[in-house]
């Protein structure tokens, strides 16, 4: 199965490293990275923040998916351009890692890629990673000071 995750991945987190372990558990006929482009990724935040670069977060993308690859897959890094971009252009795509919170977006996404004559996609859903507050990990809380990377509570 070719299996695709996308995501602005900055800073990265445990989170996204589950969302990564996901893909590349099942992505046994390889791994679509789809890392948001600099523009795509201040539209769609829900709050205002600072984002590092895309070459920043590809970089640590990067040494992500090494670490974490214990199957050796072929991992494709692809730059996100578009909302829903490569899930809905690109059919050798079997299958999409979602969050609880995007598994919903997969019912558009599949319309759209029914409407271009391609196979749906199946959803994998990760689940959240919790910080020790019992909070949600995310890079929003990361980059105010409240967690580190791994969910510890900062003071």
């Amino acid at each position: 199965m070719r299996v695709a995750v996308a995501g602005t991945f900055g800073p990265l987190h445990d989170g996204h490293r589950t969302l990564f372990e996901h893909a590349l558990r099942f992505g046994d006929d390889g791994v679509v990275v789809a890392i948001t482009g600099d523009e795509l990724a201040v539209e769609t935040r829900h709050e205002s923040r600072p984002i590092p670069s895309l070459e920043e977060r590809t970089r640590a993308v990067t040494a992500e998916l090494a670490a974490l690859d214990e199957w050796d897959r072929d991992i494709d890094l692809r730059t996100l351009e578009s909302e829903y971009g490569i899930a809905t252009d690109e059919p050798s795509i079997d299958a999409l890692v979602v969050s609880p919170e995007t598994a919903p977006e997969l019912e558009a996404i599949n319309d759209r890629r029914r409407e271009r004559g391609f196979e749906p996609l199946s959803g994998i859903v990760a689940p959240y990673v919790y910080a020790a507050d019992g909070e949600r990990i995310s890079s929003t809380r990361i980059v105010t000071g409240e967690i580190d990377e791994h969910g510890r509570v900062l003071e």
